[in-house]
């Protein structure tokens, strides 16, 4: 059996301590490191609960506008649409935002001449966003009527305020699922969005490009029906004409023509068919 010397011993026991100092760090570094990481894992949770709770917030949570210039005349027009609907008689619906409010005066000889006779009621809305439809649905502009069809357009607000594609979808989806609770017999018209902005590279006319393709999946055939009319307002340039939007954005009495003359096909038959039981 050999006996170790000092110096030997010595130097067996360094390296041994070192190796234990060495095994110390590292389990405290990887402890330390994993501490750190459940830390940065839990924020980003919370970080990620936050903003699906703000997108629950923005898009399908009912709410009436916030804005200023609306408190003025919103609510009044509300309670007139309320009234108007309990009259009943109510064959045909448009639900929208100012592109479809404006057909009460840019677009208010065409109304005439192709819905008046329908016993269409208008509750487009200045600056509405899908929150603020859901409100509305929700606060008696639906309530104990059996419309043949109802037109839906919206969106273009919510993603000028931001938006993302996926939760305006999930807005206007949820808007659809609304109306079919509250309208079972009732059809629906979804139309793409319209088109925005002078040139053709416009951010947000991009954004509710991406917005259509989604909201074509949403047709059923039986009940929820998709209309893009967009290519009917580009001239032969494919190019988005002042005189049919001034403003690029909205319709003027040639630009509501344009857009009678495009749905009235697909109106007209869904008008014609027997309610759904």
């Amino acid at each position: 059996m050999s006996t170790l010397k000092p110096k030997q011993s010595r130097t067996r026991l360094g390296r041994f301590v070192g190796i234990v100092l060495l095994l110390s760090g590292t389990a405290l570094w990887a402890q330390t490191n994993e501490t750190a990481t459940i830390k940065q894992n839990k924020t980003e949770t919370v970080k990620k609960e936050n903003s699906n709770k703000s997108a629950r917030a923005s898009s399908v949570t009912p709410a009436k506008p916030t804005n200023k210039w609306t408190k003025v005349w919103w609510t009044d027009r509300h309670k007139e649409k309320v009234e108007r609907i309990k009259k009943g008689n109510v064959q045909l619906l448009m639900i929208g935002d100012s592109i479809t409010h404006a057909w009460e005066t840019h677009g208010k000889r065409i109304w005439a001449k192709y819905y008046k006779t329908r016993n269409a009621v208008n509750l487009g809305f200045s600056g509405d966003r899908t929150e603020h439809v859901l409100w509305r649905i929700q606060h008696g502009e639906v309530d104990h009527i059996s419309p043949k069809v109802v037109v839906l357009l919206i969106g273009t607000n919510n993603t000028a305020g931001k938006d993302s594609v996926k939760d305006t979808l999930v807005g206007i989806d949820t808007i659809l699922e609304e109306l079919k609770t509250r309208l079972p017999t009732t059809r629906v018209l979804l139309l793409a969005i319209f088109p925005r902005g002078k040139k053709r590279r416009h951010p947000l006319r991009k954004i509710n490009n991406q917005i259509n393709l989604g909201l074509a999946t949403f047709a059923d055939q039986k009940q929820i029906f998709f209309l893009n009319i967009n290519a009917r307002f580009f001239n032969k340039q494919k190019k988005l004409p002042p005189e049919i939007m001034p403003d690029f954005l909205h319709p003027n009495e040639r630009g509501y023509r344009v857009w009678a003359e495009a749905m009235e096909p697909t109106l007209k038959r869904l008008m014609a068919m027997p309610s759904l039981k």
